[in-house]
């Protein structure tokens, strides 16, 4: 329960960080610390707050200061301290005697515990918070506080159980269509990809090692795996992929969360190409001049429910060496919304600029969705800037509409803060926001940062690596990488689902302990 509470405290924290500094983050905290307990009696003439100092030790802890130098940071921002909760700056040293003498070894571990989430979550999500201090220098620490709770909670029989069955929703509705004779199950390749995935290699040398670990007999060589990676047709893939989804959010059907209308993110990431592009329809360029790449969109839930990819949509772009029309992008958010509304309610599509479009704009209408996404600045922008100088204005809410050929709707074009402290960004919304709810509304885009930490860790942990010019073979190896990740968040739902209480912190299970079960756990067996 007392670890509980500290990655709660940790998880109010982070998500406070999300477009905010720390000192912000610690002012909106609401956070009881009912789960340690003052080691000064209540006859002990203390004066400063026992939860002021827990917090305090929890901020030193995240940003790595000596207790010299927090003092410093208080006398020099004695606003710091009053949101802390002190009535006045301690001194040095009664920092120092109450984590000597107030505070016991449970006290400790509860504020390493908070902290070391924290640094470990801006990190790893990459949110920008600079005073937080390097993973570095608290990871190892961390490990001996997060595996002994590990251990108290899941065996290893447990998480084995686990990730099998959620494996078993997953690959039953992928089929080669291979012949029945054929000398390796479907379910080969696909343990064969999974390990290529976990230990990062290409085909030619993950099959060798593979042989090496399961026996030369079991699995398939790397030729004979491409040769059955391509015949899996790219249509079936998706919609493969969509019944699998369908199998997976059903598993989690009974969890309130999905009940209720859910914030997407839609994006779009790239996987680089480096051979020739002649006759490569599915290669696109990058915003780099000379990249190539093929590109994926995607659509994920976001914010407090399970990080699920619920659509994957292949991106066709024209370019000066293939024949393809102009990218047609409210189509593919057509495609990737309307296949996620079969699964769960779509409150809100979140959206970066990249989709910025009149066209964009109206579809999500027209899917009776809600929408934000950040404006380019042209002149109409530009002028409303302007005047909001001229007049001192932070915020300004301008009312316009679309109209294009598929309907109209009205729409707003909220103008606040920079989350970056530079400037003023401008967002595209169709709903009703008010200047005096403007600026918080648009602090829930910053929830997209989920998104990019999905594709860090698709690309990172689950992609298996190709040369292959055959848009089969580059497509199946996406697909796959985010079934696995959908499963590693599918397994680490299950396993927290049989504690009793809230347990909502980092994953149980590394991406890379995952990958390695499932490939385990894909052996046919009796």
């Amino acid at each position: 329960m007392r670890r509980c509470e500290a990655y709660q405290l940790g998880i109010a924290i982070r998500n406070e960080l999300e477009g905010s500094d720390l000192v912000t983050a610690f002012e909106n905290l609401d956070h009881s610390i009912d789960a340690v307990e003052d080691g000064y009696p209540a006859w002990h003439p203390a004066p400063l707050s026992f939860r002021a100092m827990v917090f305090s030790s929890v901020f030193m802890e995240i940003t790595g200061d000596s207790y010299a130098e927090f003092t410093r940071r208080l006398t020099r921002q004695p606003e710091v301290a009053s949101i802390l909760g002190f009535s006045r700056v301690p001194d040095e040293s009664a920092f120092s005697r109450a984590w000597r003498n107030r505070f016991d070894d449970t006290v400790h571990e509860y504020a390493h515990a908070a902290a070391h989430f924290v640094v470990k979550e801006v990190h790893d999500r990459d949110i920008s918070a600079p005073e937080v201090r390097p993973k570095t220098e608290i990871v190892d620490d961390e490990q001996d506080d997060t595996d002994p709770v590990e251990d108290e909670l899941f065996s290893q029989e447990e998480i084995i159980q686990t990730t099998r069955l959620a494996r078993d929703h997953a690959f039953g509705h992928f089929d080669s269509d291979r012949a029945t004779n054929a000398s390796y199950e479907d379910t080969q390749f696909f343990e064969l990809q999974t390990f290529m995935g976990m230990v990062r290699c290409g085909t030619a040398q993950g099959a060798t090692r593979f042989q090496y670990r399961r026996g030369e007999e079991y699995g398939p060589h790397g030729d004979i795996h491409l040769r059955a990676v391509k015949q899996f047709d790219p249509d079936d893939l998706v919609d493969g992929f969509n019944e699998t989804t369908d199998r997976l959010i059903s598993v989690i059907a009974s969890e309130a969360s999905f009940r209720r209308p859910v914030t997407a993110a839609i994006d779009i990431t790239t996987i680089p190409y480096y051979g020739e592009v002649e006759g490569m329809s599915m290669v696109s360029g990058t915003k780099d001049r000379d990249g190539r790449a093929f590109k994926f969109a995607t659509l994920s839930i976001i914010g407090q429910n399970i990080p699920l990819i619920l659509a994957v949509e292949p991106v066709r772009e024209s370019s000066k060496w293939d024949e393809n029309p102009s990218n047609q992008i409210h189509r593919t958010v057509r495609r990737l919304v309307r296949r996620a509304k079969e699964h769960v309610p779509i409150e809100t599509v979140l959206c970066d600029r990249e989709f910025d479009s009149i066209q964009v704009f109206q579809t999500l209408s027209n899917l009776d969705v809600n929408y934000l996404i950040p404006k380019r600045i042209s002149s109409s922008e530009r002028d409303v800037l302007e005047q909001m100088e001229e007049d001192d204005q932070e915020v300004a809410v301008e009312s316009a509409s679309i109209h294009v050929e598929s309907g109209s709707h009205p729409m707003r074009l909220l103008y606040v803060p920079s989350t970056s402290g530079e400037g003023t960004a401008v967002f595209a919304t169709n709903l009703r926001v008010g200047p005096e709810e403007a600026e918080s509304f648009c602090q829930r885009y910053s929830r997209r940062w989920q998104i990019e930490s999905e594709y860090k860790s698709i690309k990172g942990d689950f992609l298996a690596k190709t040369s292959s010019k055959d848009y089969r073979v580059r497509l199946f190896y996406f697909v796959f990488a985010v079934l696995l990740y959908n499963i590693w968040q599918l397994t680490d739902f299950l396993l927290k689902a049989g504690v009793d209480g809230e347990m909502d912190y980092a994953p149980v299970l590394t991406a890379g302990e995952c990958v390695e079960l499932v490939a385990s756990a894909l052996i046919p067996h009796d």
